[in-house]
């Protein structure tokens, strides 16, 4: 932990709904612990305050913030974090819930769960196993949070035709604080979501769950979903080992999907212009979490890209969707690209979502979101609104 204090000099911009919302901040360090090298006073840094935790600074307040991955310039938290404000104490919030997440740590935060003893929905989720199930709802499983838009402007109906309900499930691989993503902000105000579920140590969504399981049910049962979406929150991490990498749970959303009778939709990871080997084409990712930790079978949709890439993802999936000893066989499923570059395309200007993986967008690597949207349009047609073709 590296801990710096300031003052906040203004606000750049916030997001999300009242009380959940997250507040960036410009601020000037005024002090720092002896010996720092780095990250002096007399610096301005931006800062994020989770109206949640602390509520929303105001110009001139002092504040306490959290710098360590500013300090080594990480994508993942490359902001500051206000961690407490010095001049003012929040009121205690009400005297709701018991579930505990991000638990034991200094801002461990107290919600209310859907799965919780002496809530509305505990009697549903207490029913015995196989007796509440997912009803064969689809579920797509992806392992970049960046996806979501595009896989959401596959799955939307055309315009004019009443769209399914769709529920986002944030896992707790990447940020905890579900406020922190601008794109489940910017999704939700435009009405491409119909709620949002939060899971294991997560937190913010508009239902609270302990586990994927519930989170899935919760989104079946309770939001009313027609499909769900499980992506980790931002912030994938990654190690250059085999195993170490937080996608690897997408094996496990499969595994729990289908436990629970629903329909579990693989969305691979593919890119035309990473600069690492190992993410062209259909990155070790997918080749790991739905290969090797995903035993049950799920769809692999793969997109019909065009050229040496189009070549090399058939190639690479086909091998992922060959028999497996000890786990079930995947399903290759082969969607048609014609017209999703220009549905992304309608959707960043619907939305305002920039669309962007690793610091590349939509022109820079066209082939990420495509295969994304192309699991989405697979959704589409397993609600009906198409036929199905594998």
């Amino acid at each position: 932990m590296m801990w710096r204090d300031g003052v906040v000099t203004g606000t750049r911009t916030a997001w999300g709904p009242e009380g959940r919302s997250c507040v960036e901040l410009e601020v000037e360090l005024t002090g720092a612990p002896g010996g720092a090298i780095s990250l002096l006073p007399g610096q301005q840094v931006r800062a994020v305050a989770y109206e949640a935790l602390t509520g929303a600074p105001a110009r001139g307040e002092r504040v306490r913030l959290e710098v360590s991955a500013l300090d080594r310039a990480l994508g993942t938290g490359g902001h500051a974090m206000v961690s407490a404000r010095l001049d003012v104490l929040p009121a205690d919030p009400p005297r709701e819930g018991h579930l505990v997440k991000a638990r034991y740590m200094p801002d461990q935060v107290m919600v209310t769960g859907v799965d919780e003893q002496g809530t509305a929905h505990h009697g549903l989720l207490s029913r015995p196993i196989g007796s509440l199930d997912l009803e064969g709802m689809p579920v797509v499983v992806a392992d970049l949070h960046s996806s979501l838009p595009a896989v959401l402007a596959g799955l939307r109906s055309p315009r004019g035709e009443e769209q399914p309900r769709v529920v986002y499930i944030m896992t707790d691989g990447g940020a905890l604080p579900l406020a922190y993503s601008r794109l489940v902000a910017a999704l939700s105000r435009a009405g491409w979501l119909a709620g949002t579920v939060t899971a294991g140590q997560a937190w913010g969504g508009d239902v609270e769950a302990v586990s994927v399981h519930n989170a899935l049910l919760a989104a079946r049962h309770v939001l009313r979903a027609d499909a769900a979406i499980v992506i980790q929150g931002p912030g994938n991490l990654g190690t250059e080992t085999p195993w170490g990498f937080s996608g690897v749970a997408c094996g496990d959303v499969v595994n729990a999907i289908a436990a629970l009778g629903g329909r579990p939709v693989a969305c691979l990871r593919i890119s035309q212009a990473d600069a690492r080997p190992r993410h062209r084409g259909v990155s070790h990712h997918s080749m790991t979490a739905y290969g090797r930790v995903a035993l049950a079978e799920a769809d692999v949709v793969v997109p019909d890209l065009h050229g040496p890439l189009g070549a090399q993802v058939r190639r690479e999936a086909e091998v992922l969707c060959a028999p497996r000893p000890g786990a079930a066989q995947h399903r290759l499923v082969g969607i048609p690209c014609d017209g999703l570059l220009e549905l992304l395309r309608a959707a960043e200007a619907e939305t305002g979502v920039r669309l962007s993986t690793m610091r590349r967008g939509l022109e820079e690597d066209a082939a990420a979101f495509i295969a994304a949207a192309a699991a989405g349009r697979h959704v589409r047609r397993l609600l009906g609104t198409e036929t199905v073709h594998g």
